[in-house]
């Protein structure tokens, strides 16, 4: 039986998700790009808690590490820095997960830090600290441009953060003028703790106000900081819960999608889209775009990443991370609809594979007007493999496995 060369169409999966060239031994991208660095930023921050633990520990602490012939640290800095920088980071790794660009501002100072509390001590304790600090503070580097998204904080965020601010410092700056009128109360530090607790509505009772005038300022501050404080913690978590709320029910957030990397980003979801959800499988990370709420509803038991939006909608694309992907699909059931979406693609990325599936054969030349580096027409495959098939050339079966396993020599093929 004479060989039957291979139509180009029939490796486009292949191609476009799994090049021959992008099959490295070791993929040093796995290795060094956003997310180890925001696990690594993680392993820091529990080392460095630990390593705090230990020093807090201690009835007395030697400070006989090298920098201290270089740098006089305080004692009290020393012991309580190690715990005080993990809290920190514990709160910036959060941040470098949703590829903030002032956590990643934050977490390039405080490793900067967390290297001199080792070299103050010098410990065996703290050398696992050192050498993790030293091993991330290079990735933090080298991905700064992966940690690119500004805070976005809401109107009523910046206010709430703002009120609190605001409570704390009229708070500090009434008790200090105030200090004549309560006990225990004669500097700025000891204003400032002051106004922390009675916040925090603690009140150990050390620094009491013995006047009246005094009593209704104290009676001021927790009024108003209790209700910024109660105001500041719905305004910063309830975002928080409606996106996990989202994700429970199957639907992925924009701040969600931030550390996807090399995935492939489905535009609509159509017959073919369907069948080319089973082709990946889970080798693949995938998400689909979409504004359909009822396939939102019949794929969220399916394990899909799904993102709610526009697929023709540029801010939708970059939330969807097309930036990072490795390559994108188009594959609704309206042409007019998948042709804006590839030229919506393509104003994004202009350099990411895209690949489209034409419903009707005359508009495959527009999608490739547009920008499409392939276009399938189903319709057109469909045909080939019934005459493959009727002419004897293999089972239907067996020519739809081919199109991912074939190796891509003509001579394979009959």
């Amino acid at each position: 039986m004479a060989n039957v060369p291979e139509d180009p169409s029939d490796r486009t999966l292949e191609d476009v998700f799994y090049p021959a060239d992008r099959i490295p031994f070791v993929e040093w991208d796995e290795l060094s790009g956003a997310k180890p660095t925001v696990v690594l930023t993680g392993g820091v921050a529990l080392l460095a808690f630990v390593t705090g633990l230990s020093n807090l520990s201690q009835a007395s602490l030697a400070l006989n590490g090298p920098l201290t012939a270089v740098v006089d640290l305080p004692l009290a800095v020393v012991r309580f820095g190690g715990v005080l920088f993990a809290f920190i980071l514990g709160i910036v790794t959060v941040g470098l997960q949703r590829r903030k660009r002032l956590a990643w501002r934050v977490a390039v100072v405080v490793a900067l830090g967390l290297v001199l509390l080792p070299l103050a001590t010098f410990q065996p304790t703290d050398i696992p600290l050192l050498v993790m600090t030293l091993v991330t503070y290079p990735l933090l580097v080298r991905n700064r441009h992966r940690f690119d998204q500004s805070l976005d904080l809401s109107p009523i965020q910046i206010a709430s953060l703002s009120a609190i601010f605001g409570v704390i410092l009229y708070g500090t700056v009434g008790a200090y003028g105030l200090r004549g009128q309560f006990l225990e109360l004669d500097s700025w530090g000891d204003a400032v703790y002051y106004v922390v607790v009675t916040i925090a509505t603690v009140g150990y009772g050390d620094i009491t106000p013995v006047t009246a005038e005094a009593r209704w300022f104290s009676l001021s501050i927790i009024l108003f900081g209790t209700g910024a404080f109660t105001v500041a913690v719905g305004a910063l978590i309830g975002p928080a819960i409606e996106s996990r709320m989202a994700t429970a029910f199957g639907v992925m957030t924009a701040s969600d999608l931030t550390l996807l990397e090399d995935h492939v980003v489905v535009l609509g979801y159509g017959d073919v889209t369907a069948s080319l959800l089973e082709e990946l499988g889970e080798e693949t990370a995938v998400v689909v775009v979409t504004p359909d709420e009822e396939t939102v509803a019949s794929l969220k038991d399916e394990g899909v990443n799904l993102l709610t939006g526009d697929p023709t909608d540029e801010d939708v694309l970059r939330d969807a991370r097309v930036g990072t992907a490795s390559g994108v699909v188009v594959g609704s059931n309206d042409d007019a609809r998948d042709v804006l979406a590839v030229i919506a693609t393509k104003n994004v990325n202009p350099d990411i594979r895209t690949v489209a599936a034409a419903t009707d054969q005359k508009h495959v030349e527009k999608f490739r007007a547009v920008g499409a580096d392939e276009v399938i027409n189903p319709r057109s495959i469909g045909g080939r493999l019934l005459g493959q098939s009727v002419l004897g050339r293999g089972s239907t079966e067996s020519l739809l496995t081919g199109i991912g396993t074939d190796n891509g020599d003509p001579d394979n093929s009959e």
